[in-house]
Formats: C-alpha cells, sequence, structure tokens
C-alpha cells in the first residue's frame, strides 16, 4: 500500500491511542479573525493600488464588471466571501503583478 494508506493508519492507531488515555493528541488551532467590511471607496482604492481595471478585477473576483460598478458607486455591497478576498488581495503587495484574463 502506499504513503496515504500509511498516513491514515497511523493517524486511526494514534487517535485510538488517545481515546484510551495512552497516547497525545496532536492539535492545530487556526485563529479565524472576523470578516472586514469594505466601504466602496476602500473596494475601488483596493483596486486601483492592485493596477486592475474593473473589468479585471470583476474577473479575478469572479462577478460582472456591472457588479463591481455597483460595489464601488455604493448601490450594492459584497457578500462574506467577497470581503475575505478583499482582505487577501489588500494584504498582499500586488503594485508590480500584471493580470490577464484567461480566455
Amino acid at each position: 500500500m502506499g504513503s496515504l494508506f500509511d498516513d491514515l493508519k497511523q493517524g486511526l492507531e494514534e487517535a485510538i491511542s488517545y481515546e484510551k488515555g495512552e497516547g497525545t493528541a496532536h492539535v492545530k488551532t487556526y485563529m479565524i479573525h472576523p470578516v472586514k467590511e469594505y466601504s466602496c471607496k476602500e473596494i475601488r482604492e483596493i483596486r486601483m493600488k492592485a493596477g486592475m481595471t474593473q473589468r479585471v478585477f470583476a474577473s479575478y473576483m469572479g462577478v460582472s464588471k456591472k457588479t463591481v460598478e455597483a460595489w464601488e458607486h455604493g448601490t450594492t455591497h459584497p457578500s462574506g466571501p467577497v470581503f475575505r478576498l478583499l482582505e487577501m488581495l489588500e494584504a498582499h503587495d500586488i503594485e508590480d503583478t500584471e493580470y490577464v484574463i484567461a480566455k
């Protein structure tokens, strides 16, 4: 059997040992911060900093150009997943990145 089988077997053996009180559990903790909501001005600033047109930004975010226009004018507001993408985009040094829409 391959490595995946061996890893699964080892994990199950460790879990059984832990349940019997014979071992220690491996714990991984993830810090999940609240979703930051962005204003229409902030959305535009992030897009501009990235050097993206509304069309490219829309493609990057998986929405239409009209949706990006509405966000930037404040007529509609994005939802949680979009705010997470904006947060990631804002956190990275993206000024020297070139974006091309694949066809």
